[in-house]
């Protein structure tokens, strides 16, 4: 039965038997008792709404608990304790729910009439169809969401300001902007740009390039037999052209995503190939090479480094996937720091007992399925945007040259109204907490 149970479910059970000790049998009051010491997030909220203490309740249960002078190692459940159990089973059945999720033995303790439990709350003037209902709708699952809960969250303007700062792009820009005028043209295109990275020979990244046929010269003559520069101008003519403007602006996005809290050429040429648009695209379309084995390449010693956020973003877009959605959100980042294992932000959750079993049972219920989007590429919601962001910055503030998992968790607890937050509040814990907990691990 129990393998169905999450985590913190197991957990009340085990706690009501501890509570049984000394008596002869484990009764519903015993459980009463151990979810009101396990409670975390609503339900605890709805403890404190009624004054319901540890202390008190206890109190009120010795009247009807009976204790034995005769020590029992394997204190057997009452049958009243039975029947909760499987009403709790019927009840997560009805809510669609394969997981037995604490809400549920809540509710079917609250809702037993063959125990004092009743009584017992009634002395703190506890309101069950009150709570009965707040917890009916937190435990019934919603097995098909279309939408994104994040999905119509309004993303800030970002800018490109970020990209000239730091060594890593210093040299490659000052390059482009000396062919820009050699050419007497006045607006920056992919081609300059391209074409100042691969005069950086001694990079890995370059050498990268080279093994395909990519070199300073096989591009330059490429780059001689165009005709004009059309390529490069699809919309308004601004300090890049459009395509270009394209490129940096998604290589600003794939830095984020891989974890660097800096721009690098690869993630420049990382961008191009995914815009598949500008001059510089042509030119290594048009010499045959092999797009997505040249972007394997370049990742293969970033993702060696294994950069915690790289990692997190990966296991995010997994987790998306196992509920068929395309989409990431907050909620899937806060899986993804579960998922990591080993850093600072992980073992504050962990702390905190914020289990991979119970935050994927919350986040699946707040989310919903999708349709199965396997074949489909995975986008992030802008919320899921603006805190990856706001990491980003707060990682270049603190000099780092990577996004720590740290600065991702601190910049979900700044959107107090994200699903990831929303989760959070659901497994029992607050931002105050997770605060204390990393100035505490720092």
């Amino acid at each position: 039965m129990f393998e169905r149970f999450t985590e913190r479910a197991v957990n009340v059970v085990s706690e009501s038997q501890r509570l049984a000790e000394g008596c002869s049998e484990v009764m519903p009051e015993h459980l009463l008792l151990a979810l009101i010491n396990e409670a975390k997030g609503v339900s605890l909220k709805l403890f404190r709404m009624y004054g319901v203490t540890f202390e008190e309740a206890e109190k009120e249960v010795e009247k009807y608990v009976i204790k034995t002078s005769k020590k029992i190692e394997n204190i057997p459940f009452s049958h009243a304790y039975k029947d909760i159990l499987k009403h709790t089973l019927d009840l997560a059945s009805r809510s669609g729910n394969n997981n037995i999720l604490f809400e549920h033995l809540f509710l079917s303790v609250i809702t037993d009439k063959n125990s004092n439990i009743q009584t017992i709350l009634e002395n703190f003037d506890f309101d069950t169809f009150n709570a009965r209902d707040l917890l009916t709708k937190l435990v019934q699952k919603k097995i098909k969401r279309l939408e994104h809960p994040e999905a119509e969250y309004v993303e800030e303007k970002s800018s490109l300001e970020s990209v000239y700062e730091g060594e890593a792009l210093a040299g490659v820009f000052d390059r482009a902007v000396s062919k820009l005028s050699a050419k007497g043209y006045e607006i920056l295109g992919t081609e300059q740009i391209m074409a100042s990275i691969l005069e950086t020979t001694d990079s890995e990244l370059v050498r990268t390039i080279n093994k395909y046929g990519l070199n300073t010269e096989s591009f330059e003559q490429k780059l001689a037999e165009q005709q004009s520069r059309q390529s490069e101008f699809e919309g308004k003519k601004i300090i890049f052209t459009p395509n270009a403007f394209l490129m940096m602006n998604l290589a600003v996005q794939t830095a984020k995503e891989l974890g660097s809290s800096v721009i690098t050429p690869e993630h420049i040429v990382l961008s191009m190939l995914k815009t598949k648009k500008g001059l510089a695209y042509d030119i290594i379309k048009s010499l045959g090479i092999n797009e997505d084995k040249l972007s394997e390449d370049i990742l293969k010693p970033i993702e060696k480094q294994m950069p915690e956020t790289l990692t997190i973003m990966k296991l995010a877009k997994e987790e998306a996937r196992r509920i068929g959605r395309n989409v990431v959100g907050t909620e899937m980042f806060l899986l993804g720091i579960i998922g990591e294992g080993t850093s600072v932000a992980f073992q504050v959750l962990n702390n905190l007992e914020v289990t991979m079993k119970d935050a994927r049972i919350v986040v699946e219920n707040l989310v919903g399925y999708g349709n199965e989007y396997f074949d489909k590429e995975i986008i992030f919601t802008n919320r899921a945007k603006k805190v990856l962001e706001r990491a980003w910055i707060s990682a270049k503030k603190a000099n780092k040259q990577k996004i720590e998992a740290v600065d991702l968790l601190l910049s979900i607890l700044d959107e107090p109204t994200s699903l990831a937050m929303k989760a959070l509040d659901q497994l029992g814990v607050d931002a105050v907490e997770i605060r204390h907990g990393i100035n505490n691990d720092r």
